[in-house]
């Protein structure tokens, strides 16, 4: 009786605080082993698209791995995304994009994210084309977005179908969030619309395509050029003299060079200044806007251009100056793009200093 009167003090209390510390380790075991398998399953579908048919490693993503039968996604490989020419080729897009929509306050951080819904697409397309698309403003569900998507998409096509491009995109792929084919759109936006941007040359990809049959993945690797050459890209114009020119005569190069060097010196030496370098001493735009003020006989006051520049986008100021002098004076718009120039794009450059020479060459 004695003992059973004894019993029940202690030992509850002591069960009890056994029983609390066994099951908290046994959640914390738990929680780790659950961690273990989602890395376990993590790994093995990382593993299946890394099989010896495909060695490039691919950042995958969980839900990349639970695909339907014959289901198929598509995504870079790092090593591509790592690829200075592709980061410059995002950055110099993103920074475009929001030069063109910083009226309307939208700021894009991440081009997957911000433009699959489109939303930035229709504001974009918009601003561009000087339109009024005929959407809903704002859509939450994935059936909204797609139609709005498929609104902008056609807009975008009938704009560029009658040039002959090919259209590497579509809504899925756009609302599937697929960075390929959205820097495929962008791309084929600026060339069109002209942008007043510089995109790096030759940039492409290594996209890995994992497709689920039989239930197993498997994976192979294509190349995607997102870009080509900057005449092919943003000069799809006609061909003029001087494509000929490096095209068929590069012998005769020398001489047209030494002629705009003879016609530039003939004014610059009134400054003191001397070219001895077409390719290079005209790419900050200095020299182009002291020659049309001595072509046209006034003095640029220097607070209208940087006299010293250093960023790039400073020596883009001064062509650009230096072409609103030339329109000024009566001159047509010039073929090449001010970013060309400040590139040190000879062809450019001699387009330039040709057509100055051909309306001044009997200045004195």
């Amino acid at each position: 009786m004695s003992s059973a009167l004894r019993s029940p003090t202690p030992r509850p209390r002591r069960m009890k605080k056994d029983e609390s510390f066994l099951g908290k380790l046994g959640g914390t075991l738990a929680r780790k082993r659950r961690a273990r398998e989602v890395s376990d399953l993590q790994e093995e579908g990382k593993n299946a698209i890394n099989s010896p048919m495909s060695p490039a490693l691919a950042d995958i993503h969980p839900e990349d791995t639970q695909l339907e039968e014959n289901e198929e996604r598509t995504m870079i490989d790092p090593t591509s995304r790592d690829d200075p020419k592709f980061k410059e080729l995002v950055k110099v897009l993103l920074n475009w994009i929001n030069d063109v929509l910083v009226e309307e306050r939208i700021i894009v951080k991440q081009l997957e994210e911000d433009l699959y819904d489109g939303q930035v697409l229709q504001k974009l397309l918009e601003k561009l084309a000087g339109c009024k698309l005929n959407v809903t403003e704002v859509t939450q569900s994935e059936i909204g977005q797609k139609q709005k998507l498929q609104t902008v998409l056609e807009a975008v096509h009938d704009l560029l179908r009658p040039r002959g491009w090919a259209l590497r995109w579509s809504v899925d792929s756009i609302h599937g969030k697929n960075l390929v084919a959205i820097l495929h759109l962008l791309v084929s936006l600026a060339m069109h619309f002209r942008a007043p941007i510089r995109l790096p040359e030759h940039v492409t990809v290594q996209v890995v395509v994992v497709r689920k049959r039989e239930g197993l993945l498997h994976s192979s690797h294509i190349s995607e050029e997102l870009t080509t050459a900057t005449e092919m890209m943003m000069g799809r114009f006609e061909r003029d003299a001087f494509d000929t020119l490096f095209d068929h005569a590069p012998d005769k190069l020398s001489v047209v060079k030494k002629s705009l060097i003879t016609f530039v010196n003939k004014h610059l030496n009134k400054l003191n200044l001397e070219v001895t370098e077409l390719e290079t001493q005209f790419a900050d735009g200095v020299y182009l806007v002291l020659l049309m003020g001595l072509l046209e006989d006034y003095f640029v006051p220097l607070h209208n251009f940087y006299l010293t520049p250093e960023s790039f986008d400073q020596k883009v100021h001064n062509v650009s100056f230096a072409f609103e002098l030339m329109l000024d004076g009566g001159l047509k718009k010039p073929k090449a793009r001010p970013e060309d120039v400040v590139n040190l794009d000879l062809k450019s450059t001699l387009r330039v200093l040709y057509n100055l020479f051909t309306k001044y060459k009997n200045v004195e």
